[in-house]
């Protein structure tokens, strides 16, 4: 029988709230949404919805016992990825600071907010463009997503692409077009 490799089992990425309309929660996102320069409520939610599964996650752990070989092997490794990706300092590496998440935390190490805090965008939302335009690149990998999670070993390594006209790549298409027309304004005038 033959198989076809198009059907895949993608699994949601995104949980919607209980209640639509609820107002506190409205006023929250709202104003994540703006402050993180954010697409959609569901960018809100998918971050969200993982905050949830690794909280879910250390619950689970910390029912077991101390000692209990489970634990001890997934509490480190969840740990280690906690603080790999900056969400747990070096003094935080418990399971219990694993339920003290916030979004906030999880939304601070998106690529987008570190673009803008470093000083490469004039705003948010031109971090944004930039990261979807290419023009930023993680270490020598090119980046076109906003909502890549920087460790904190490639923060340091944030920059512009090198064939972006603001790294040192070619002028842009504006750029090239204003030179071209001074070029021709300059030939003018020595005739």
């Amino acid at each position: 029988m033959p198989t076809n490799a198009m059907h895949r089992n993608y699994r949601k990425t995104s949980k919607t709230p209980r209640r639509p309309y609820e107002k506190e929660r409205l006023d929250a996102e709202l104003r994540l949404v703006g402050e993180y320069g954010l697409r959609c409520k569901r960018e809100i939610w998918r971050v969200q919805f993982a905050l949830a599964k690794l909280r879910k996650a250390a619950r689970t752990l910390l029912t077991l016992d101390p000692k209990d070989p489970k634990r001890v092997f997934e509490g480190e490794a969840l740990l280690r990825r906690m603080s790999r990706y900056g969400l747990l300092n070096e003094d935080e590496l418990e399971l219990d600071f694993v339920l003290q998440l916030t979004t906030q935390k999880i939304l601070e190490r998106r690529l987008q907010t570190k673009v803008f805090k470093q000083g490469l965008a004039k705003s948010i939302h031109h971090a944004r463009v930039l990261i979807r335009q290419r023009h930023i690149r993680v270490g020598s990998q090119l980046v076109n997503v906003p909502s890549f999670n920087v460790r904190t070993s490639s923060e340091k390594h944030i920059d512009f692409a090198t064939n972006s006209p603001y790294g040192q790549g070619p002028p842009g298409r504006n750029a090239r077009k204003r030179a071209a027309a001074k070029a021709a304004a300059g030939g003018d005038d020595e005739e």
